[in-house]
């Protein structure tokens, strides 16, 4: 017999690619919910009855239904109803559709609970060597090319990594794209995660671009941020300080110059380097 389960929306985290990853919390909830919320019932379907999971009710719940079946899924929220709700695979909302349910139960005082597990760009982040925080989450890249620099471009100087889905289509375009509105930078494809074949594949934007072979499976793309310039070197400070002299000026301008070509040099440092000399 299902466990009783107390009344409200569950988002419902589901796994990636090992079915072992579902944690006995979910499963509990997908069993004793009055309904299940699914992008596609057979799938989701066909994942309970792997690991025994018998669903009272499953409803098709999907971005091309979601305005239809709001109200249908309120009414039974204000009933008192539990009602759960999954993607086809990973966390839901991130790049699937249930925002706007969440946002209405919100507005109106309804229980909302997740029930966290498996999201497949923080699987990508905690094993890929890249910087795992700050980042940010782009969800799918756009179709159009010129969709993909919009998207990329105010990210351009922020120091963190990037995390977006990719088509095997459009893999190898959307990362020559990043390249050039990104500049050169680490980056990782990971495939199939937590599934047999999972593969991690590291290089630059550039050589994965140009390089990136014919993948199969779900892709998660991770760009890293900007590296640092390195820090300027005696030789090169003593180069820069003779030529804004050269400029003329006084020792503070001189100096305010110099550390804008300078990287990690601050304009005081000069100053003082200046007022030192004969």
């Amino acid at each position: 017999m299902a466990e009783t389960v107390p009344a409200g929306l569950y988002i419902v985290a589901t796994p990636i690619g090992n079915a072992a990853d579902l944690g006995p919390r979910a499963a509990a909830v997908l069993a004793g919910a009055d309904a299940v919320l699914a992008e596609d019932t057979r799938r989701s379907g066909q994942l309970l009855a792997r690991l025994g999971i018998q669903a009272r009710r499953f409803v098709s719940f999907h971005e091309h239904n979601e305005a239809e079946r709001l109200g249908q899924v309120l009414d039974v929220l204000r009933g008192g109803g539990t009602v759960a709700l999954v993607s086809d695979a990973g966390t839901p909302l991130l790049s699937d559709p249930g925002y706007r349910l969440v946002a209405a139960c919100r507005a109106e005082g309804l229980r909302v609970s997740p029930v966290p597990g498996p999201c497949s760009f923080v699987a990508a982040l905690s094993a890929a060597g890249l910087p795992p925080q700050p980042f940010v989450f782009l969800g799918f890249l756009p179709r159009g090319a010129g969709a993909v620099r919009s998207l990329l471009a105010p990210y351009a100087a922020l120091p963190a990594t990037l995390a977006f889905f990719e088509r095997k289509s459009r893999l190898r375009a959307s990362l020559g794209l990043a390249r050039e509105v990104l500049g050169e930078r680490r980056a990782c494809i990971a495939r199939e995660l937590t599934k047999v074949h999972e593969e991690f594949i590291l290089g630059s934007l550039d050589g994965l671009s140009r390089d990136c072979p014919e993948l199969l499976g779900e892709i998660t793309v991770l760009v890293g941020p900007p590296e640092a310039p390195a820090p300027a070197g005696e030789a090169d400070v003593d180069a820069v300080l003779a030529e804004e002299s050269a400029r003329g000026g006084k020792p503070r301008e001189v100096a305010r110059r110099a550390a804008a070509r300078l990287p990690g040099v601050s304009a005081k440092d000069l100053y003082e380097r200046l007022a030192r000399k004969p």
